[in-house]
Formats: C-alpha cells, structure tokens, sequence
C-alpha cells in the first residue's frame, strides 16, 4: 500500500448540511420559490455535482423545461455561484469540522512516507475553503494529488477522477486505497480498480455499499496497520484465480 485517496464532501467532513444550507440560501436570494428539505436533498445527492443537482431539480419541478439554452444554464451558474461563495462562508464560521479520525490518519499516513491523494468532483474552491480551515494554509503540501471537478469534468459514478488521480500519482490502482462515503463514489473507485473504505454520514447511509473492502461508522481508531492489512486482503482476493472484483 503506498497511497491512499480521499473523496471530500461527506468522507474527508460531514459537509452536505452547510452545503443544503448554501443552495437554499442561492435559492432565497435568486427569489426562486425553491427550498430543499433533507429528505429531497438526500435524494438529490444521488446526482453528483451542485450544477447538475440544480438542473435535476428545475426539470423535476418545470418537466416542460426541455430545451437547455445558455439560458438555464447561465441560470444555473449563477446559483452554483452564490450557492459556493454561501458554503465558503459558513466553512470559514466554524460550520463544518473533519469527521471523526481523518486529521489523524493523514498526520499518521504522511508521517509514514504514504503518498495522499484527493479524488473529488467538487470544486476546487469548496476543498480549498474547508482543507484551509481544517488543517492550515498548507494544506495542499499533505497531498502529492488534487483531482477535482476543474480537472475530471464527469461526475462520479464516472471513474475519470480516480483514472487521472492513478496516473498522476504514477501507481496502480493495486498499490492505493480509497476512502468514500457513498454508492457513487464507491462505484467510481470499483471501476477505477481501487479497494475502497466506506465511512456513510447520514446522508448515505441507507446506500448499498457491496463491493466496499469495509463499511465503518467513522475513521476514529483506524489504524496504518489495520489498513495495511485490509489492503492485502483485498489484493490476495482480487488476484486469486478465478476471482474477479
């Protein structure tokens, strides 16, 4: 095992509550009549991305809305926009911490040599906002590679961020292990050939999550070792003959 890839929203912090809070608050000064409740946001967040959960959702609510001109679209941005700078503010109030083991797992991992690695289709700007706060100005010198949505224009279950965070890190996707939060992340990561841990928030949890190598509550007392070990596992399983992942 010689790196590891995080996603980030939901995995790295319990984001999506200030996130909900942000859209609705682009929704209130938009004068949209919109407002996302959780039940509709967990719902929403089986589309991957803020611009293309907006359009989901205007096609929910509008079915006639069929043609998508530079209309919608500049509609669109101009709520991702206000949406992000609404989430960037609550980050920097103290809205959002790291969940449970993460600080100490990336202090430990990049203690011990391990390469780190982000594989999210979020913005650069949202990982920046929270990453700054929650560890430092330097943050980014933790990680050896930062794929975001500037970088991986497909959204998850796609597996193009995981493809382009393996060959900029120059490994196989043997030699990592990713860690998820959700049935899309987790299926990009399969498909990009990574073993992945699943921490689900309350967001995700009601997921199906076949094919993880662990599904745990938090990262709170895992161990280098224990994922060492994990790791093998699923190494020996996925090159024993006759077995496929």
């Amino acid at each position: 095992m010689q790196a590891l890839i995080f996603d980030v929203d939901g995995t790295l912090a319990d984001t999506e509550a200030a996130h909900l809070a942000a859209f609705n608050e682009a929704f209130a000064l938009e004068g949209l009549g919109w407002h996302w409740d959780l039940p509709l946001y967990t719902r929403l967040l089986e589309v991957s991305g803020g611009k293309e959960r907006i359009l989901h959702y205007w096609r929910q609510v509008q079915p006639e809305l069929t043609d998508i001109g530079h209309g919608v679209r500049d509609t669109v941005a101009r709520l991702h926009e206000l949406k992000t700078a609404a989430y960037e503010r609550a980050v920097r109030q103290g809205a959002v911490q790291l969940r449970p083991g993460v600080l100490k797992l990336i202090e430990t991992a990049h203690d011990a040599g391990l390469r780190l690695a982000i594989a999210t289709t979020t913005s650069p700007v949202n990982i920046a906002a929270l990453l700054r706060q929650a560890i430092g100005p330097d943050w980014s010198y933790r990680f050896a590679v930062v794929e975001d949505a500037s970088t991986a224009p497909r959204k998850k279950p796609d597996p193009m961020v995981y493809r382009q965070t393996l060959a900029r890190l120059s490994l196989p996707a043997a030699a990592c292990l990713a860690f998820e939060d959700s049935a899309n992340g987790l299926a990009a990561a399969r498909a990009a050939g990574l073993a992945t841990v699943v921490t689900p928030n309350g967001f995700t949890a009601h997921h199906d999550f076949r094919g993880a190598l662990r599904v745990l509550p938090d990262l709170s007392g895992v161990t280098l070792a224990a994922l060492r070990a994990w790791h093998a596992e699923a190494v020996h399983r996925d090159t024993e003959p006759g077995i496929t992942s």
